[in-house]
């Protein structure tokens, strides 16, 4: 493929500033790092999700509904209000990031993860398809969507799908309603689609359930010993922004039309940042005084992967991408921002927007 010659990550999103962007799972963590993001880029953006799932969360605190052109609070499984909603925007570029997205809830309500995660994409991207003028549309997996074979070098996308839990194997599914929406409605090149697949993202203002930074943060705030069911678990570790800055750079090149660009894509950390969740926590720890854990290891808990790992070399190649803050670095940033957070919740939106500004410099 031909590179797309970047030299800064804000020139890799220049071509973001003045589109219509129709962004689903804007009150999530990362969907309103997204928004803040892409209004700091120049975007319009139009978001589409369910109200926040937790308390506190990052949509209020750092008021993401003010950001938007236009916010539709709604279920992606309802085929007809998410069909009204991209008609009404006809965007420039989609990003779905949209979804039920953590593994242990997977296993309590599985039919809400299927029918989330393999029917809403099938909604959005049916939605598209009677829509006109969208270049490109970025659909947002997993590095779980891979078979996992414990192997220690990183999963490459041609690798083979797979998924032992039911929201990994979704997201396997996911990525091939991508695919053959790809290549049965939208084979003409007109709308370009992609997947994007990222490991474990950290920063300010998650506050999900069972992520671990967030109950981290829970951890601190009370006083507790943060509780560790695994500390061997290996895996991507990489700051939001670094997630982000990839969809966005992939989505950058599907409406500069590149059409090589219209394929599955990794976004993961350097080698060096893939650490054990011990590993991760004693790094945050220096950062975060009042951070403490101690492991509980729980023999009957529910199968998740010991170890996963990215290769990033073709969104390198392909993209010019590359992951800009190491870990140390991402955790500095993370534990600022709880903990300035913590004492003083109004300066949340200041925070993101002066992390995003360093970032982008």
């Amino acid at each position: 493929m031909e590179g797309l010659d970047l030299t800064s990550a804000r020139s890799s999103l220049a071509n973001l500033a003045g589109r219509r962007v129709f962004l689903t799972g804007h009150t999530g963590f990362k969907g309103s790092w997204m928004v803040a993001l892409l209004r700091h880029l120049g975007t319009e953006v139009f978001g589409y999700a369910l109200q926040p799932s937790s308390t506190p969360n990052l949509a209020e605190l750092a008021g993401i509904g003010d950001m938007l052109a236009n916010e539709t609070i709604a279920d992606i499984r309802d085929a007809v209000a998410l069909r009204q909603a991209v008609l009404n925007v006809q965007p420039d570029l989609v990003i779905h990031m949209a979804a039920q997205a953590l593994v242990r809830p997977s296993y309590s309500d599985p039919i809400d993860t299927w029918s989330t995660n393999v029917m809403g994409t099938v909604n959005l991207l049916d939605a598209a398809r009677n829509a006109k003028g969208i270049a490109g549309i970025v659909i947002v997996t997993t590095d779980k969507c891979y078979e996992n074979r414990a192997w220690e070098w990183g999963y490459r996308e041609t690798d083979a799908l797979g998924g032992h839990d039911p929201y990994s194997a979704s997201k396997a599914a996911t990525e091939l309603v991508a695919q053959s929406y790809r290549k049965s409605f939208f084979n003409d090149g007109g709308t370009l689609i992609a997947t994007a697949r990222a490991g474990n993202v950290i920063g300010g203002g998650d506050w999900s359930q069972d992520r671990l930074v967030a109950d981290a943060a829970r951890a601190a705030a009370s006083r507790n010993a943060l509780v560790v069911r695994n500390p061997d678990a290996t895996r991507p570790w990489q700051h939001v922004l670094d997630c982000l800055s990839g969809y966005l750079t992939l989505g950058s090149a599907l409406l500069a039309g590149k059409h090589d660009a219209a394929t599955a894509y990794n976004f993961g950390p350097d080698p060096v940042d893939n650490v054990s969740v011990g590993q991760l926590l004693t790094g945050l720890s220096q950062h975060w005084p009042e951070l403490r854990w101690q492991v509980e290891r729980q023999e009957d808990a529910p199968h998740e992967a010991a170890f996963l790992y990215l290769d990033s070399s073709r969104a390198r190649r392909d993209l010019q991408w590359k992951s800009r803050w190491g870990l140390d670095k991402a955790l500095q940033q993370t534990a600022v921002w709880y903990r300035s957070v913590a004492q003083n919740s109004s300066v949340a939106p200041s925070l993101i927007a002066s992390q995003i500004d360093e970032f982008l410099q």
